[in-house]
């Protein structure tokens, strides 16, 4: 038997339609909440993973900062991406002077993509804060942008070492923080330069006399009969002068300058060397070449040189103390010859630098040096010039210290006192023998707002 087949009424069917809208509307606003909420949460998402990024990057910075100078202050070498590669971003959008923010140790753009026009400072001036904000007023002031700052001095670091050679052979006096003086000099914009008195160490020499320049007799050499210098033939005089190079970069020294890189002066007779040495000038670019691959290669840090002005003219005086111009600054950044006036000999009788015939200088004589700022300092820099040009793949370039101090030691009539037109005239000078940096010496430290052009 079949079975009959069930008619729905017309009620049943609306009710049954309506209930089917229903699930289907329900179904819809079901899912435009769920989409609602999904966009709701990966916004906030997004937003935290940003702020995490941000802080991790911060803290990434701040911990590559630390560990940098750690690793330096252990002579390790940093990574590629820390000192070089931050001052390439940073010079190539903005090349003004600023503190550098992202390894806080030197100061960015380097140092090698500014002009250089500096100051001396001795370790204690570098310890006195009226000194320091001195230095300061004047760059914020003038064109001055960078300070040279005693290292090591006289055989004595001017800061606490924790070097243990330094500790056991050395000396130190506290003079400055170094830390904290460099810091501020950075945060004005100022660059600072760290100089090394190399070889004339007198308390390394005594206290390690094997390391000492020894006299005919086999003792201790001793400078106007007291004080001894290291040897620049020994190997391990260069290592202690290179380890406090790299304390001092591990402490944000933008530039590292090594001064008495030389021999004394004597008869040669007053020294025993020892025996079948090289040529002394090989020992000096030998200490270069090293502190180069140390210092610039593995640290990134430019290295300078103080030299004699005097090599230029004179090549028996170069023989005679180890530099040579022509080799002298064929591996490094910079070289520094310090071109005073008063330190060229003139032709008084007797006297302090006197020779009764005065100096030649680029093929002119000289009498009374000191009275001629200008001309000595433009002669001494195209006679440089001129040799330079002459050395294939010579590297340094020339950045001369000024005599910013009256030399009253010269015999009466052969000095002059030196204020701010003697100061420009020697900058004059350098900027028309076709060079941009300088340096100004004065041991007394005092520097007049005169002596540089109001503008940056």
């Amino acid at each position: 038997m079949k079975r009959a087949k069930k008619f729905c009424s017309r009620d049943e069917v609306l009710m049954k339609n309506k209930k089917k809208i229903i699930i289907v509307v329900s179904s819809i606003l079901l899912v435009l909440l769920l989409t609602s909420g999904a966009i709701l949460l990966n916004a906030k998402i997004s937003a935290n993973k940003a702020s995490e990024i941000s802080a991790s990057s911060s803290s990434q910075e701040a911990q590559q900062s630390e560990t940098t100078a750690s690793n330096l202050s252990q002579g390790a070498e940093p990574s590629a991406t820390t000192t070089s590669e931050t001052s390439n971003s940073t010079s190539s959008t903005d090349t003004t002077q600023k503190p550098q923010t992202t390894n806080g140790l030197q100061l960015s753009p380097s140092i090698e993509n500014i002009k250089v026009r500096a100051v001396y400072l001795t370790g204690p001036s570098a310890g006195l804060t009226s000194r320091v904000d001195g230095i300061i007023d004047l760059a914020k002031k003038t064109e001055l942008n960078t300070v040279v700052v005693d290292i090591k001095e006289d055989g004595c670091v001017n800061y606490a070492s924790s070097l243990e050679m330094v500790k056991k052979y050395g000396e130190q006096i506290k003079y400055y923080n170094p830390e904290k003086l460099i810091k501020k000099f950075h945060d004005n914009g100022v660059y600072v330069i760290g100089r090394i008195v190399t070889f004339r160490d007198k308390t390394l020499a005594k206290n390690r006399a094997d390391l000492g320049i020894k006299n005919s007799k086999g003792t201790l050499w001793l400078e106007n009969g007291k004080n001894p210098w290291t040897n620049p033939y020994n190997e391990e005089v260069w290592d202690y002068n290179i380890a406090i190079a790299k304390e001092a970069i591990s402490k944000g020294f933008d530039e590292i300058q090594f001064d008495y890189l030389r021999f004394p002066t004597g008869k040669k007779g007053d020294f025993n060397y020892g025996t079948d040495v090289p040529a002394k000038a090989e020992a000096i670019n030998g200490f270069l070449a090293k502190a180069q691959k140390e210092l610039y290669v593995g640290l990134g840090v430019p290295v300078s040189a103080d030299v004699f002005a005097i090599i230029i003219e004179s090549k028996g005086d170069g023989e005679s103390i180890g530099q040579r111009i022509n080799e002298v600054g064929k591996d490094i950044y910079c070289i520094n010859p310090m071109i005073y006036p008063s330190h060229y000999a003139n032709n008084a009788k007797k006297g302090v630098m006197a020779n009764g015939v005065g100096q030649n200088i680029n093929g002119v004589t000289f009498t009374k040096p000191d009275l001629e700022p200008y001309k000595v300092m433009y002669n001494a820099l195209i006679s440089a010039k001129t040799k330079i040009s002459a050395v294939p793949g010579y590297k340094a370039k020339v950045r001369p210290y000024i005599q910013a101090f009256t030399a009253k030691y010269l015999p009466n009539g052969y000095y002059q006192t030196y204020g701010p037109q003697q100061v420009r005239e020697q900058i004059k000078a350098i900027y028309d023998a076709g060079y941009e940096e300088w340096i100004l010496w004065d041991a007394s430290n005092k520097y007049k707002e005169a002596y540089f052009n109001a503008e940056k």
